[in-house]
């Protein structure tokens, strides 16, 4: 079986209640594919500029990551954010976006990886990750992310998207902007009439839940003590959630709802530090380990 992951891969400078950071690496393609990493060794495809230090390749090929699928533009400059977080967690605001290369992100997935069965289309925009999708020749299970800003500016494109995907995942107010609906259980099952067999809604620290056909699973965030920045905890979920999948080879319910576990678990690893600067020193054992303190949490 095999992963493809593709989105985006930056620099952000962080400031929180704890600390900030500057120019850490970020971006969606690359938290979802540390946070995979431990259960299953994905195949990355994204854009940088020929700042990107190769360092930071090789971090991500330590990882176990394919890095065959990274493009780069040695006269562009990688993909930039900047963002400052309120003590709350809840409110962040954005200090400033510089797409660079990812403005003209053209999605190449090399021949290898032509054949990937589950694929995670990170967050970009749908017509972007609608391209990338076309590329692979039969996935298994293909889930998109999107963000407020494509349900606004791109809604046919998105809409077309979810013709096409298996799974769909959303945060609350994401759910709530593309449907319409207040209440998240209407709004989970309205996503479902638009395409999607499957739809995963996060709720931050108050859990996420997931729903389709013959499936209902919620369970709560994993009580972290300390928050240090909560940038990439959503990918990383997508990761977790991803890399179970790919694991075990199959999409079944009971599947779906133990990658929910694993996906929570990563999410959890990647807010007690900057950047990868937790998660990516996590081991197999490790993630076991919180694991099994969720679900004795989680089971009565």
């Amino acid at each position: 079986m095999s992963l493809a992951v593709i989105g985006t891969l930056a620099y952000d400078s962080v400031e929180t209640a704890h600390d900030s950071r500057e120019n850490a690496l970020g971006g969606s393609a690359m938290y979802c594919a540390v946070a995979a990493a431990p259960h299953f060794k994905p195949r990355l495809v994204g854009v940088v500029g020929g700042d990107f230090k190769a360092e930071h390749v090789e971090l991500l090929r330590k990882r176990g990551i394919c890095m065959e699928g990274l493009e780069t533009v040695e006269e562009g400059k990688t993909f930039r954010w900047g963002g400052r977080y309120e003590p709350d967690w809840n409110t962040r605001h954005t200090t400033y976006t510089d797409l660079n290369v990812l403005e003209h992100f053209d999605p190449k997935l090399p021949e290898a990886y032509r054949d990937s069965r589950f694929v995670f289309l990170a967050n970009a925009h749908p017509a972007v990750q609608l391209k990338a999708l076309e590329q692979v020749e039969a996935p298994a299970f293909s889930v998109a992310d999107t963000m407020n800003l494509w349900i606004d500016v791109a809604r046919p494109d998105l809409d077309a998207l979810m013709q096409r995907v298996d799974a769909l995942i959303l945060n609350d107010e994401e759910a709530r902007m593309l449907t319409g609906e207040n209440n998240l259980i209407r709004a989970a099952q309205r996503v479902l009439e638009l395409g999607p067999k499957v739809v995963i809604l996060k709720k931050g620290e108050h859990g996420a839940f997931i729903m389709g056909e013959g499936l209902h699973f919620s369970l709560p965030a994993y009580p972290v003590t300390e928050v240090v920045d909560p940038t990439g905890a959503g990918d990383c979920f997508a990761g977790g959630f991803m890399g179970h999948i790919a694991s075990v080879g199959d999409a079944a319910p009971e599947t779906l709802k133990r990658a929910m576990l694993h996906g929570t678990v990563a999410a959890s690893f990647c807010v007690e530090g900057f950047s990868v600067e937790t998660i990516a020193n996590r081991t197999s054992a490790d993630y076991d380990e919180r694991y099994a303190d969720l679900q004795a949490i989680v089971t009565l």
